[in-house]
């Protein structure tokens, strides 16, 4: 049976990565940082069978320890700040989770002995590309990041290669381009679209206060990306791969559909409140990647269009909260 460690264990694509591996028959270890949240809570009930252990990206004993005691075939390390904005707010924070994180975690493995022994997936982002100079974006392109939380996801990501190249370890870095589902939180403007406009079905707000409606992402099925993930530490070499769809649409769009899938009438405009708050300080050029590289090697294709991930979402929540 396979072993897999998961940090950041409550974020959205951890609640993904366990079904998957659930379905594949692995023995899953998390990795918690001492704090009991709902999502914690959210997350035990639902995975009642995964082992949760005490551990901090911050602190490399605790690190040890939780790699000694799982004794993992395979470590996806999805743990970070990974809230943009605030990366903005708490830079110093970010570059010790997000940067060093990693750092320590491969340091863990090779201090137990096991950097021939365990496979290592490191969550790269499309972020790191920042201030691009062409589209789409491949694993060649240059990085030119424009936020915290690029910078420090560019030191993990070069930190992962050069443990690779040095030590031989099987790292492989996913540059992930954003993804979206049912388990997404509320901080983040897709499912504070879908949230909202369940709520506004339901009488309980008005409107939903958001930022730019004009900024383009290219928008994946969160489900789809945590099987490339998957895909990466079972290949022979470790690589680095671009996820992506390889088509953008504008927050605009996806709100447009949550509305037309929630059954509500009227213009965008009768459903939104601008909150100059909810602007990043600077925003990215256009982001769209290349995922010819996973097509091509991986044999991984994305299963969910951009259609179907927003009435996913809409519908879950539309689901969960009730229809009045």
């Amino acid at each position: 049976m396979k072993t897999a460690l998961i940090t950041g264990i409550t974020g959205q694509d951890s609640f993904h990565l366990t079904e998957l591996l659930l379905r594949k028959d692995y023995k899953i270890y998390g990795l918690l940082n001492g704090l009991k949240t709902s999502r914690v809570i959210e997350y035990s009930k639902k995975f009642p069978n995964v082992i949760l252990i005490d551990g901090n990206l911050t602190d490399s004993r605790t690190l040890i320890n939780a790699i000694d005691i799982s004794k993992p075939t395979e470590i996806y390390n999805l743990g970070a700040i990974s809230f943009v904005r605030l990366s903005f707010k708490e830079p110093e924070q970010t570059a010790n989770v997000t940067g060093l994180g990693p750092l320590r975690l491969l340091e863990a493995v090779r201090k137990l002995g096991l950097d021939k022994d365990i496979k290592f997936y490191q969550a790269s982002s499309s972020e790191m590309f920042g201030k691009v100079l062409h589209s789409p974006q491949t694993e060649l392109t240059s990085f030119s990041p424009r936020s915290p939380y690029g910078v420090a996801k560019v030191y993990a990501h070069q930190i992962c290669v050069n443990y690779r190249e040095l030590y031989g370890m099987h790292i492989s870095c996913g540059i992930l381009f954003n993804h979206e589902g049912e388990y997404r939180q509320e901080e983040y403007v897709t499912r504070k679209i879908t949230k909202g406009v369940a709520d506004i079905v339901n009488k309980r707000i008005n409107k939903i206060r958001l930022g730019n409606l004009e900024g383009k992402r290219d928008w994946g099925y969160a489900g789809d990306y945590v099987e490339a993930m998957w895909l990466m530490l079972q290949q022979p070499n470790p690589d680095d791969y671009v996820i992506s769809t390889g088509v953008t649409h504008s927050v605009r769009e996806f709100l447009a559909l949550a509305i037309s899938y929630a059954g509500l009438k009227g213009k965008i405009e009768d459903y939104v409140e601008f909150d100059e708050g909810l602007v990043r300080p600077v925003d990215l050029e256009l982001l769209v990647g290349d995922a010819s590289k996973a097509r091509r090697a991986l044999g991984w294709n994305p299963k969910v269009n951009f259609e179907e991930l927003v009435k996913k979402m809409v519908e879950y929540d539309l689901n969960n909260y009730g229809r009045t």
